[in-house]
């Protein structure tokens, strides 16, 4: 089938007179899509902070307007060039260049290269990939370096800052679900109680983390944690990490800057470790949704997402850049599907 001249719908943010982003959904054609070997319909994406940049007219991640954020998909090969895919398989795509400066998720279709693409692992649904997304992609990121290191559920109290977010409120149901001793910590108090359901042991407060006394090491508290937050909250983490521990950082909503002395490193031998999910090489991204499929897929997943529609996503993407969300949005592209 010739699917060059096919209309699809899809949420398109446009620069306006005097710096102003508007974003509205739209019919396009396949043949405005970029090339790619595999096109694909869209059943599913999700909402997160680099779509909600985008929409913004953020220049840092997308350079180029009209476009269509989301940097995650999942959905149906409709056609392909590459022989690893066939038509009617289900597959998932996530970071890469997708919904930065290639046209994204929040859309009816998408074409990409084969090499961003995964073949949807048995044991999870299309809905439940999207669910999971990108910041559930992340947060097992950061949770395969926990378990390279040596952190298991005996090791000790682990930790999850910005808990109540996306990739933090994933994080503590994968946790929790493989047997951590889960400490959530969060700046929204009306979380705790999702934040228990899904599974976290203790809910503190974002002021019980952070410390402003500059001393150079804290008394330890936990063998691993999960950053989502940067700046003072990861400079307190880190020094309050027990010995030989890891402490892994994804995100910078409170500061990209870090003061921290080397003490931490040099006497307690405390790892520090980036998580970048998005160039993640295929084998080790084949790996990682193998561990979400698996040992790390939770059953409180309904609990963790906001269904909305794509007309939906402007009104959700003001809601995240306040910060009044909590959990994960997940885009249904077609909302009457069973």
């Amino acid at each position: 089938m010739n699917y060059s001249n096919l209309n699809f719908k899809a949420l398109v943010v446009e620069e306006t007179t005097g710096g102003v982003y508007i974003s509205r959904v739209k019919e396009k054609l396949i043949s405005e899509l970029p090339q790619g070997e595999i096109l694909i319909r869209v059943l599913y994406s999700g909402l997160n902070y680099k779509d909600a940049l985008s929409s913004s007219g953020h220049k840092g991640i997308t350079r180029h307007y009209p476009h269509t954020p989301g940097i995650d998909a999942a959905g149906i090969v409709v056609s392909s060039e590459d022989a690893r895919f066939s038509i009617d398989d289900e597959v998932i795509v996530t970071g890469y260049d997708l919904g930065m400066n290639t046209s994204g998720g929040f859309a009816e279709y998408i074409r990409v290269p084969s090499r961003w693409v995964v073949p949807k692992p048995t044991n999870l649904s299309l809905k439940e990939s999207m669910i999971i997304g990108t910041s559930g992609f992340t947060a097992a990121s950061a949770i395969y370096e926990f378990i390279k290191h040596g952190v298991t559920p005996d090791s000790g109290r682990v930790l999850v800052t910005g808990a109540s977010g996306a990739v933090g409120s994933m994080a503590v149901a994968m946790l929790a679900h493989a047997g951590y001793h889960v400490v959530a910590s969060s700046g929204k108090p009306a979380a705790t109680i999702l934040l228990k359901e899904l599974g976290a042991r203790e809910v503190i407060s974002r002021e019980e983390v952070e410390d402003i006394s500059g001393k150079a090491l804290l008394p330890p508290r936990w063998i691993a944690v999960l950053d989502t937050v940067g700046g003072n909250t990861l400079s307190s983490v880190i020094r309050a990490t027990a010995e030989r521990g890891i402490v892994t950082n994804c995100g910078m909503l409170a500061s990209n800057k870090l003061d921290v002395s080397v003490f931490p490193f040099i006497l307690r031998a405390v790892r520090l470790v980036g998580i970048a999910s998005a160039e993640t090489p295929m084998e080790r991204r084949l790996e990682l949704w193998n561990l979400i499929s698996g040992e790390l897929k939770f059953p409180e997943m309904n609990r963790i997402y906001h269904s909305i529609s794509l007309h939906e996503v402007p009104d959700a993407i003001e809601s995240m850049l306040h910060s009044k969300v909590s959990g994960k949005y997940l885009v249904e592209l077609y909302p009457d599907l069973p």
